[in-house]
């Protein structure tokens, strides 16, 4: 794979530190989550993430479908849950908000950008992700 951009975090004190941009750009003070205090938790950071890189996937699918997405939005909610073998995972709800799209159409450019989005390749197999859509204005 050629790499296109590349940028370095470190956390210091996991979910009661910070976790901060190695060129200084922004630091962050992590909570753990469900708890009350200044700081975010790396849960909301991925959906901040994600939420950004799908709706910018689904901007270049729907130029390639075709299809106008005029007042397009990305909702990602974000889950952390204990699983069966003791360990943790996350559970991702995406939501395609897109007016003026038939259902179809939605339907089809959300499952495309599914494909070719990079958080939605690295979650595949080991996250269940359940994709959604809402074409109301």
């Amino acid at each position: 794979m050629k790499i296109l951009y590349k940028t370095t975090a470190t956390a210091t004190g996991g979910r009661s530190g910070v976790t901060a941009l190695d060129d200084g750009s922004l630091s962050v003070p992590m909570v753990r989550p469900g708890t009350r205090g200044d700081g975010h938790n790396p849960e909301q950071l991925f959906a901040l993430g994600y939420a950004a890189c799908f709706d910018s996937a689904m901007d270049l699918m729907a130029k390639s479908l075709g299809l106008d997405t005029t007042g397009a939005s990305t909702t990602v909610a974000v889950g952390l849950g204990q699983r069966s073998d003791g360990g943790y995972g996350l559970d991702l709800d995406i939501t395609a908000h897109l007016p003026g799209l038939s259902d179809d159409d939605a339907r089809k450019l959300v499952e495309a950008t599914h494909q070719v989005c990079p958080y939605s390749h690295a979650t595949r197999g080991s996250v269940d992700v359940r994709l959604h859509v809402d074409t109301n204005a």
